[in-house]
């Protein structure tokens, strides 16, 4: 498992998805993640943790099981599409982002995109399974990219991104509709382990924020 700040380091290309019965088969396009990469190490792809399995000077490959197929918009790759992509962290390196573990906790859709300044707010639907681990002005990764909360309401939040952003990841790509991936804060989910003290399972959580204030959170 690497570790990432949510800092992209650049956008590939999608130029192969072999789709088989046990999951997939990525090969992208890409320069600046390759350097000082290996066999092994881990990238990541739209927020999606995976290990480097092939290299060349101008590319790389990974393999996408069937859970990660299923959680992720991975699945829906095409050849030609465009992905961000950042080096998992190395010891020392400043972190200036927040920390981003490559695992993805489901899919949210862009829901508008308004101008504001010389910047844009990007408001992206929120899933019950999701939303109670969103905060205002809380971290959040979409597809990757270490971003925070700037709007929220009970189905949407809403991030602002500014110019260096925009030219530099694949949110300028995106139409309202298309799906993206989604990390939440990893503390908000060892918060709700502890406060809950429950098996872990597919179902709801029963912590909310009436639960927090209760206890003088």
């Amino acid at each position: 498992m690497g570790i990432f700040t949510g800092l992209i380091m650049e956008t590939g290309r999608v130029s192969r998805v072999e789709k088989r019965a046990d999951g997939a088969f990525i090969e992208l396009e890409a320069r600046k993640v390759l350097e000082g990469t290996r066999i092994g190490d881990s990238i990541s792809i739209n927020g999606v943790d995976l290990t480097v399995i092939q290299m060349t000077n101008r590319s790389f490959s990974a393999d996408a099981s069937l859970e990660t197929l299923r959680r992720t918009t991975l699945g829906a790759l095409r050849t030609g599409g465009i992905v961000n992509l950042e080096r998992a962290l190395a010891v020392g390196e400043r972190l200036g982002g927040h920390m981003v573990q490559g695992h993805v906790v489901g899919t949210s859709s862009l829901v508008s995109v308004t101008p504001e300044g010389n910047a844009y707010r990007m408001r992206f639907s929120l899933s019950s399974g999701i939303a109670r681990y969103v905060a205002m002005k809380g971290s959040i990764a979409i597809d990757g990219i270490s971003l925070t909360v700037a709007g929220l309401d009970s189905d949407w939040f809403e991030v602002a991104i500014i110019p260096h952003t925009w030219r530099e990841t694949n949110l300028a790509t995106l139409n309202p509709g298309d799906s993206v991936n989604i990390e939440v804060d990893v503390l908000a989910k060892y918060v709700e382990r502890l406060m809950t003290g429950e098996n872990q399972t597919e179902k709801a959580s029963s912590l909310t924020v009436e639960y927090l204030q209760e206890r003088g959170y």
